[in-house]
This record gives C-alpha cells, sequence and structure tokens, in this order.
C-alpha cells in the first residue's frame, strides 16, 4: 500500500487489509422511569377557521415505531369513547355562556392579517357602514367609502373614555 493520497489504489484494495466487521449499533434499553425521546403532536381540528375546536393531544414513545402505535391508539380511544363530539358540544356550551366584552367583535385572517370581521353596527356614514379597528389602547369607526381618498374619506368616531363613539 502507498502513502500517496493520489495514487490508483485504495487501501480496501490491498489483500493485506484486514476485513472491517462492525457492531451492529443498537440503543441500549431505556430505564422504566426514563423521558420518552420521540413524541408525536396531533391537531384535530373540526372547521377551517379560527373559532373551531381545536384537540391538541401528544404521544411520546421510546422508539419511533412505538410513538406512532401510541398515536394510532390515541386516535382510536378518542373516536371510540366520543371525546370528539364531547369536545364539541363542550365548546359549544362555553361559547353559548360568553357574554362578550364591550365592541367585540370577531377576528379573520385577510392579507396576511388578522383583522376585525365586518360587523353590523348601527355606524355608518354617507359611505355606507363603517369599518371596526381596534389598536388595543384606541379603537375606532372609519369611514366605509373602501378606495377613497383620504380627504374624501369621512372622519374616524373614536372611542371615548366612556365608551361610546364620536368623530371629533
Amino acid at each position: 500500500m502507498t502513502d500517496d493520497p493520489f495514487a490508483d489504489t485504495s487501501p480496501w484494495d490491498d489483500p493485506t487489509t484486514p476485513p472491517l466487521t462492525e457492531t451492529p449499533v443498537t440503543a441500549p434499553a431505556p430505564a422504566p422511569n426514563a423521558p420518552a425521546p420521540f413524541k408525536i403532536g396531533l391537531t384535530v381540528k373540526a372547521g377551517p377557521d379560527y373559532g373551531a375546536e381545536w384537540l391538541t393531544p401528544a404521544v411520546y414513545g421510546h422508539t419511533a415505531i412505538e410513538t406512532a402505535a401510541r398515536g394510532v391508539e390515541l386516535l382510536a380511544a378518542m373516536k371510540e369513547k366520543g371525546l370528539i363530539e364531547h369536545n364539541a358540544r363542550f365548546a359549544q356550551y362555553t361559547r353559548d355562556q360568553y357574554k362578550g366584552g364591550a365592541n367585540s367583535t370577531p377576528k379573520r385572517f385577510e392579507n396576511g392579517k388578522v383583522v376585525a370581521a365586518p360587523s353590523s353596527s348601527d355606524y355608518t356614514c354617507e359611505h355606507g357602514q363603517r369599518t371596526f379597528k381596534d389598536g388595543g389602547s384606541w379603537a375606532a369607526y372609519f369611514c366605509g367609502g373602501r378606495g377613497l381618498d383620504k380627504s374624501a374619506q369621512c372622519s374616524p368616531m373614536w372611542r371615548q373614555k366612556d365608551g361610546s363613539y364620536r368623530a371629533n
């Protein structure tokens, strides 16, 4: 065998090189109380919008096969025991109990942002239904004339300290 790294021979071609014997790598058996290194997080979603119920169970295992088997077992048990239907009924009950905060409007996803859904409020202007926006420390109803120049839009109606709205 030569020490020239650019030679056309390989150390594996040298008949004097003993054959490599590899011992298979096996993972040691986990301790009974050792944390499971594998996890599968599942999301069971009842509908396509943000208002739909979600269940987010997780399963753990000491091997990938064990974890996958536990995932199948968990989903089958959730179906058999009616957990999904029970969750939907509980979520509906919770929604029925919610009275909502003052000026709360549902949210929707539009153009990459979460925005307030159109509300059917009493706040209108000569251009139609005003649009509600809540900035946390401020809130206002803006002119309903979409696409108009700012100079052609009606003045915003700002939330006052007493919770009412008024154009300044």
